[in-house]
């Protein structure tokens, strides 16, 4: 997308189907986010629910709600992202945008699990999300908390 959607809309692409951002917060935004071909929307902020703005523009939202309180994340919501995602990314054409409200911790921690899900190594995503989005923080104990959800969701090989 154009250089002006990214710095207008705060949203990173982190690889060709998946971004990483901060909030939408008007109409007009969501505009821009449904120009860009986005097609679902993993809402990681507490302080607003996107479903009403991009109902108008068929865009599928998942408000996941959590707050960046440096505590642990259960594993539920790891799994409901990252079921959202992975049925979004299932549909051929689809494109995935993960944000919170500055894209610096909740969205980066989902967007790893995602990215998780999907294969790729822990190490791997973190380095890959950090050097498209240098903004993003990654807490140690939200990385460990979806390296919990990682561990629960694995079966186990005996």
């Amino acid at each position: 997308m154009a250089d002006w959607f990214v710095a207008r809309m705060d949203m990173t692409w982190v690889t060709g189907r998946i971004a990483v951002g901060g909030g939408i917060w008007t109409s007009e935004n969501m505009a821009l986010v449904a120009r860009a071909g986005v097609t679902h929307i993993i809402d990681m902020q507490i302080e607003f629910d996107d479903t009403p703005l991009a109902k108008q523009h068929g865009i599928k939202v998942l408000w996941n709600a959590i707050d960046d309180d440096f505590q642990p994340k259960p594993p539920e919501v790891f799994e409901r992202g990252v079921a959202f995602a992975r049925t979004a990314l299932d549909q051929e054409g689809s494109k995935l945008f993960i944000h919170c409200a500055a894209g610096v911790h909740r969205a980066p921690m989902m967007t790893l699990a995602v990215l998780c899900s999907l294969s790729w190594k822990l190490r791997d995503a973190i380095q890959l999300i950090e050097s498209r989005r240098p903004v993003v923080d990654f807490a140690d104990v939200y990385v460990k908390s979806v390296e919990r959800y990682l561990a629960a969701a694995t079966p186990t090989k005996k």
